[in-house]
């Protein structure tokens, strides 16, 4: 079976194609990992998006903060912070704000990394939208913006029925 029958059998309905567009998503997340991962030296995409990230913030952003910007739990920026220090792209301080929480910080060699080395994959990331007009990059973004709106969305769903469990035992 190939990707184009997949998207064949799941055109029919709004159902369908939601359960299309999930599964698209959650492959194309792991086909992306698995060339970046390839391709990126020194750092796996993980790393990579949680350095990007920090050194795009305005200020120190805490494992938490990390977490929610990139979809995943404290624990994991942990792990993804512990090992970006060991190779020196970032220093781990207590926050100024709140002493039980560390802030990521980057370091001289993570800028060094940017300066020379980002420019290989900024122009992989041009190959990869290449294949797009001016207009389907703008709608595409717009769409994917989005689907912050609906993952949210889900999260309040998720969050309210766990809420309900306890109250529904007790009945």
């Amino acid at each position: 079976m190939h990707l184009n029958d997949l998207t064949r059998k799941f055109s029919g309905t709004r159902e369908d194609q939601g359960k299309a567009i999930f599964s698209t998503l959650f492959i194309a997340g792991n086909r992306l990992q698995t060339l970046f991962d390839s391709h990126i030296q020194e750092l796996s995409l993980k790393q990579f998006m949680l350095l990007s990230i920090v050194r795009q913030s305005q200020e120190p952003l805490t494992f938490t903060q990390s977490g929610n910007l990139l979809g995943c739990s404290r624990q994991n920026i942990k792990k993804l912070a512990d090992v970006l220090e060991k190779k020196g792209f970032i220093t781990l301080r207590q926050s100024p704000c709140d002493t039980r929480a560390m802030c990521i910080c980057p370091t001289e060699k993570a800028d060094d990394y940017f300066r020379k080395d980002f420019s290989r994959y900024r122009e992989e990331l041009r190959y990869l939208f290449e294949v797009y007009t001016d207009g389907e990059v703008e709608t595409l973004f717009r769409l994917l913006s989005r689907l912050y709106a609906g993952i949210e969305n889900l999260e309040r769903r998720t969050c309210h029925e766990e809420t309900k469990k306890p109250a529904m035992e007790n009945d």
